[in-house]
């Protein structure tokens, strides 16, 4: 699954507009306008097609900044402690670890408890236990970590779209 697959299924499932998906990202750091927001969303069905000259290709960093962008657009900006310095974020090494930072940035952005995700994996035919899905969202590195597969995340989505479209 590429990042725009990614963002396509996203903006179905949370049902956001071009114009909240410019301001998403805006808030991560990143102009995009709403036509090319429209560019990024063009489904492509194999990678010969992928060649498309009004398609924009989401990379790493664009994710993860609009990623960043649905958390303070859903939460609000969260100013630091007094004393505190912000910590610099890791930047993405594989696009493996997309799927895992997609799990827990989605996690943080709409206040989901662990019950409630294992929830929204029930609703997409997957069960997942408490272990499982808290080896997903460990920090890479970590002796329990487990990559997140693309069933997992597609899943993921797909249970998303179930609970909040219906």
């Amino acid at each position: 699954m590429d990042n725009n697959d990614i963002l396509i299924r996203l903006r179905y499932a949370l049902e956001l507009k071009n114009k909240e998906m410019a301001e998403i990202f805006r808030l991560g750091g990143i102009e995009v306008s709403v036509p090319e927001v429209v560019k990024i969303l063009i489904k492509t069905y194999d990678e010969e097609d992928f060649e498309n000259e009004d398609q924009i290709k989401c990379t790493h960093s664009m994710l993860d900044s609009f990623l960043n962008g649905l958390i303070i657009y859903k939460r609000g900006k969260q100013e630091p402690k007094p004393g505190q310095t912000n910590p610099p974020e890791a930047p993405l090494k594989t696009s493996g670890n997309v799927n895992n930072l997609l799990l827990k940035k989605v996690k943080i952005a709409l206040a989901l408890t662990t019950e409630d995700m294992i929830d929204i994996f029930n609703q997409a035919g997957l069960r997942v236990s408490k272990a499982e899905l808290g080896a997903l969202l460990r920090k890479e590195g970590h002796k329990n970590y487990k990559e997140c597969g693309d069933n997992f995340a597609r899943n993921f989505l797909k249970g998303l779209a179930i609970r909040y479209r219906g």
